[in-house]
């Protein structure tokens, strides 16, 4: 992989990415195990995890560690064992995620999983790793993934909805922090896959739906993006493209200009007129 990407993408560098053992995760430690990156994958599924392990073990350098990552002390666990085993970080990969959180008077011990998985996780990976980054002389990269139901909040799973809003913000705010103390050495960036075919995807469905994304065209498109130094990684997916994601974003932010109901996009009365507003 050539450096111009960004200078925390050389050979020789470490990565850790959470959720590394499947989906998005796991393709991007495919590819900077490719690139000669040493890479930790880390995950909550053991089976899983193991899999990964060995298929990434045949292109390059990887280490397996079993995380949790909404549990502080399994996220120092996992700084610790990267720094004994492979060294300082350069990228950090805050990709774990689950979904099924409910609505929001509903289902508590799903809201608690969901936000310490989603949020929390990304949180602690932020606070564990990214304070040795800025310490560093080296160049630093930070990845969280999010999601675009952060951004337009349709309806049906609001505990997920909140965890990826929370990441945006806290992705904006290390952006701007990063920036701060180090000049654009270290960067931090918000990936916003579209639909993509994941494990979260595939217990539901048994087969790729045609409208969805492969994890490895999302890092093709995220290693695209990262050449730009774009912040926000925007992707298409085969039914939803960058023109459709931008008015279905702005219509969201008119909610508050125009003093709209709350996600007026999918309230019956609202309906003509959105339809009309995505023709134009």
């Amino acid at each position: 992989m050539s450096t111009h990407i960004h200078p925390a993408l050389a050979h020789g560098k470490v990565a850790v990415i959470t959720g590394g053992a499947s989906g998005i995760g796991l393709a991007t430690a495919k590819h900077l195990c490719g690139a000669g990156l040493r890479v930790c994958i880390a995950d909550q599924d053991q089976e899983a995890l193991e899999s990964a392990a060995d298929h990434l073990g045949k292109v390059g350098e990887v280490l397996p560690h079993h995380t949790d990552v909404s549990n502080s002390a399994s996220m120092d666990a996992l700084a610790n064992r990267v720094a004994n085993e492979l060294g300082p970080v350069s990228v950090l990969m805050n990709n774990a995620g689950v979904g099924g959180g409910g609505d929001a008077v509903s289902n508590p011990e799903g809201w608690e999983r969901v936000l310490g998985v989603n949020l929390f996780g990304v949180l602690h990976g932020v606070q564990r790793f990214v304070p040795d980054m800025v310490a560093s002389e080296g160049p630093g990269l930070v990845i969280n993934t999010g999601s675009k139901q952060g951004i337009t909040q349709p309806p049906g799973d609001t505990a997920y909805n909140v965890s990826k809003s929370g990441i945006k913000s806290l992705t904006e705010g290390l952006a701007h922090t990063l920036l701060q103390k180090t000049q654009g050495r270290v960067t931090a960036h918000l990936l916003v896959p579209g639909f993509t075919y994941t494990g979260m995807i595939k217990r539901f469905v048994t087969e790729k739906p045609a409208s969805a994304w492969e994890p490895e065209q999302v890092v093709e498109f995220l290693f695209e993006a990262l050449a730009r130094r774009d912040f926000y990684i925007l992707c298409p997916d085969h039914d939803v493209t960058r023109a459709i994601d931008e008015k279905r974003i702005l219509w969201n932010a008119y909610d508050i200009i125009k003093n709209r109901p709350a996600l007026s996009r999918w309230n019956p009365e609202h309906e003509a007129e959105f339809e009309e507003f995505m023709k134009r």
